[in-house]
This record gives C-alpha cells, structure tokens and sequence, in this order.
C-alpha cells in the first residue's frame, strides 16, 4: 500500500511540474548561491569567485530533484562593473535541464557607508530534454503519456537590484521573466515567473561570535508563497554552524569551514516537515566556494555574504 502510494506521489510530482512549470531549485545554503538568484550580486565580493554547490534531495524518493550548480563572477577593472557566468544542471524524474546565463552588474558607491547599490541583469538559454513515457502509473486504464522532447531552446533574461553595506544586504530579483510554453498535445510546460526578496546581515557579538540572520521571500504565479529563514553562528571566522527553516515544507542544519580566508566548504542536511517525510531519507547538499586574488593584497577576514 506504502509504494503504491508512493508512486501515486511522484507520479503527482512529475506531471505537476509538466503542466503547471517547474519551481526554481532550492538550496539551503541559498546566501552562497545568491549569482543563481540575484544577477546584480555579481562582482559584488570585490575579487573573482567560483562556487559549486550539489543537491541530492528526498533521498530514497524515485524521481527527486538532483540539481548541481557552477557559477563564477568578478568585478572588472573598472571597479563599478561586475560579470559573471553560470551553469545548472536539474534532473526531476524523465525530464532534465540545463541552464546556461551570463550575468552583468553595474553599482553605485556610497562613502558615507561604504555601501553600494547593484543593478544586474541576467541572459541566457535553458536546455530541456524528457520522455514523459517513463512515467510511473499507479492506475493501469490510465491513459499512457508518450511525449518526449529532446534538445528544445528557450532564451530567457532576468533582472535584479542588490543593496550591500559591510554588515547587511537586502535584495530584489526575478531571475526568469519570459514564461516560455512548450505544448505536444495535451501536455504544456510552463516557466512560471519567480519574484525574490532577499535580506540579511550580520552582528560582531565579540571576537569570537558573529550571528549572521537572513531570510528570503518567493513569490510565484499560481503557487503559494514560500519563506526561508536561516540563523547561523561563526565562530572565530573558521567554523559556520547555522539552521534553515522553509515555512511549511523543511528544516534542515547546515557547517561549513573556512579552511583559508579564501577557500570555504559546507555541507548541509535537510529534512521534510510535511508528509513527504514518509518517503524520503532526507535531502543533502554539498558546497565548496574560492575566492580568487590576483593582486599582492590579503584578506583579514572572509566575505560573510
């Protein structure tokens, strides 16, 4: 009875993210991601920076999202200006894509706060391959779903604006603004429109402690709003323990070290709030991000967002 209601879920799964658009991947550890979400995060770290992030979710859960992530960025010689590419790669079921953006930013300096204000823009291609014909049926007098589609482009571009001062951040995006359709048949595929918000900080408690808070907002058409909230503690600038609260869906626990002030690495584990928790042994998430320095300079401290 158990698998079968298992496959009845997935089977819901799929064919909900065919006919009403998948939604964006998440991450718990979205504040070292911010280049996927925010295109005018970019250059932002005043020094080039390449992050991969790995997501296995709903372990044990036939058909879970497996998403992997590449993004690097840097701001240019011109200091104001900041560049960056990405690559992501998303699995969910029979159904595979990859996303391929550019990303450039452009900010205002403020001395009296030492604060900027980014405006970024986002451009690129998305690559979609799927044969919906593997999909599981709990009911055998269904009607069989033969639809595959290999290699379709859809272009896309996004915007965004990203506020930072050395202790906080607030941000505003929308990573994905065309809504591309794909219809075969009966089947549409639909690129809902995400829309972010995206806030936090940090606070120097002593010389060993720094509690950095944030939490971020995702509104999306035809689908009901979402909350992360996360807290975590640094300790010494070395060891980052935090949790992650998604409103209705997941917590999860996350530690990363700063194993130079450049070179940082987390992992994080997460684990359903809904009944999902049935299904699944959880979800878990691998993070590994360089900071890059070309000039003879040194970094007292690593970048905390």
């Amino acid at each position: 009875m158990k698998r079968l209601k298992l496959i009845s879920t997935v089977v819901s799964l799929c064919m909900s993210l065919v006919s009403f658009g998948q939604q964006e991947p998440q991450f718990t550890q979205y504040l070292d991601n911010m280049q996927y979400y925010n295109p005018a995060y970019s250059g932002s770290r005043d020094m080039m920076n390449i992050t991969a992030l790995h997501r296995q979710q709903w372990v044990g859960y036939s058909g879970a999202p497996i998403t992997t992530t590449l993004a690097m960025n840097t701001p240019l010689k011109y200091k104001s200006l900041g560049v960056g590419i990405s690559l992501m790669n998303d699995k969910i079921g029979p159904t595979n894509a990859t996303w391929f953006n550019a990303d450039f930013s452009y900010s205002l300096r403020f001395k009296k706060n030492n604060g900027r204000l980014a405006f970024g823009i986002k451009a690129g291609v998305n690559l979609l391959n799927g044969d919906l014909s593997k999909l599981s049926k709990q009911d055998p007098t269904e009607v069989d779903v033969n639809y595959r589609y290999q290699g379709v482009v859809q272009p896309n571009f996004g915007g965004g604006i990203y506020y930072h001062s050395k202790q906080w951040f607030i941000g505003v995006s929308v990573p994905k603004i065309i809504q591309n359709v794909q219809d075969a048949t009966s089947i549409k595929y639909l690129d809902q429109r995400h829309y972010y918000l995206t806030v936090g900080g940090y606070v120097d408690v002593n010389r060993m402690l720094k509690i950095r808070p944030s939490a971020m907002l995702k509104l999306t058409e035809n689908a009901p709003m979402a909350l992360d909230a996360s807290l975590a503690f640094i300790i010494y600038d070395k060891f980052w323990l935090g949790a992650n609260y998604r409103v209705l869906e997941s917590a999860g626990l996350f530690a990363q070290f700063q194993i130079s002030n450049q070179f940082k690495i987390g992992y994080a584990f997460e684990m359903s709030t809904s009944k999902l928790v049935r299904y699944n042994a959880g979800t878990h998430e691998i993070l590994l991000s360089y900071d890059f320095l070309f000039k003879k300079k040194s970094l007292t401290s690593p970048r905390y967002f």
